[in-house]
């Protein structure tokens, strides 16, 4: 993470002169200007992935959503189907194998990851959890060696089950890690937050790009897993113009 003091900047020229709000949200390529740090006097700002300075230009280096988190952070979100697990992240998993008393897990990584049956609040050697293979399963990364199988627990890091465990019923759908972030972020990213004013669903999100909604109502499911997956390269606005859209072809 590169930080900036905007004030130290503010006397150099340059040519460009780009808001700092023009492009958030929008998507860039590489050589893309998005910052002009002459228009940004007395301000520090954070320069995340995706980004490099050249004396008062912040460019993208890489394709995708310039994005921005309060107070003053700036990056580029990239999009990639391929995921590389890493400690403390969230992820949806699928029992592959099961020997002796651990279990065996696709996350979408380069390897299968490992699951202790341990690795639950209460478990003990009599009372290892039963998964079949295909179970959907809410778990944590907790080691992520080179050359080894990424190791998963199924609580989080005070030993409590928490929001990990089996999935039950509803619907699951893969996406780019990028959308997966994009769910996670804080405050609730439009799409959810619009989506939730009307219907009642539940969902958990793994940063490996998977996506679990369940509902009473199957139609629910369906309106929530659309709406998701048409979201990533649209705007905020966007995002809430789609939904309500997608709602109101439902009350017809």
């Amino acid at each position: 993470m590169l930080t900036v003091s905007c004030r130290h900047l503010q006397k150099m020229s340059s040519k460009v002169s780009v808001s700092p709000t023009s492009l958030i949200d929008q998507i860039v390529v590489p050589g893309d200007v998005v910052l002009d740090l002459s228009n940004m006097t007395n301000q520090t700002i954070k320069l995340g992935s995706g980004l490099r300075q050249d004396s008062d230009a912040i460019s993208a280096m890489r394709a995708g959503k310039f994005s921005y988190s309060k107070p003053n952070k700036y990056w580029v979100e990239s999009s990639h189907k391929r995921y590389i697990p890493r400690t403390e992240d969230h992820v949806l998993g699928i029992v592959v194998d099961y020997k002796a008393d651990n279990f065996w897990v696709d996350i979408k990584g380069p390897q299968i990851a490992l699951l202790p049956g341990l690795a639950f609040e209460g478990a003990t050697r009599r009372s290892i959890p039963k998964f079949e293979v295909g179970t959907l399963l809410y778990l944590r990364v907790v080691k992520t060696n080179i050359g080894m199988n990424p190791e998963l627990s199924g609580t989080d890091a005070s030993g409590k089950a928490s929001v990990f465990g089996p999935l039950k019923d509803g619907f699951m759908f893969e996406t780019s890690t990028g959308l997966s972030r994009m769910l996670l972020s804080s405050p609730t990213c439009p799409v959810l937050e619009a989506l939730g004013k009307k219907l009642s669903f539940e969902i958990a999100t793994g940063l490996n790009g998977r996506v679990w909604v369940n509902a009473a109502a199957p139609r629910s499911v369906i309106i929530v897993a659309n709406a998701i997956m048409n979201s990533e390269t649209l705007s905020a606005t966007q995002q809430r113009i789609m939904v309500e859209k997608l709602l109101a072809k439902i009350s017809d």
